[in-house]
């Protein structure tokens, strides 16, 4: 074989892996019940339920914030977020966990709020936190 076929057929090889890793690692959308049957992460979109409560307590433990949120099929469920509460959480108009089920609660990694912007009516505001990790 020519050196030229060979280093093709390298980078091809290298093409695959990175595509197949890429789509291994990347979590689809879906909802409190996929989650609960799949126990994969997942992106679930909702909106906060504000009539129950939120339990944050920083003096206590400031990388632990529990709310309740309604995802787009109707389903309510308990979310827990290993991180701080992020500003104007209760403004938002929409939530974007990802995470997954833990029992019967589900257990983000990261999220996304989309608030009314406070300079126009028109524009959405979207705010992504992360939870970091604990060393």
């Amino acid at each position: 074989m020519k050196k030229s076929s060979i280093i093709g057929m390298i980078i091809i090889a290298i093409a695959i892996g990175v595509i197949m890793s890429t789509y291994a690692d990347s979590s689809t959308y879906g909802s409190f019940g996929d989650a609960q049957e799949t126990q994969k992460e997942l992106h679930v979109v909702g909106t906060l339920v504000k009539e129950k409560e939120m339990v944050y307590n920083p003096e206590k433990d400031a990388n632990y914030f529990s709310f309740y949120m309604l995802d787009n099929k109707g389903k309510e469920c308990k979310v827990v977020f290993s991180g701080s509460k992020p500003q104007d959480f209760e403004r938002s108009e929409q939530i974007v966990l990802t995470g997954q089920m833990v029992g019967s609660s589900f257990h983000a990694n990261k999220i996304l709020m989309k608030c009314p912007s406070k300079y126009t009516e028109d524009q959405v505001e979207v705010v992504e936190v992360s939870a970091q990790a604990k060393i």
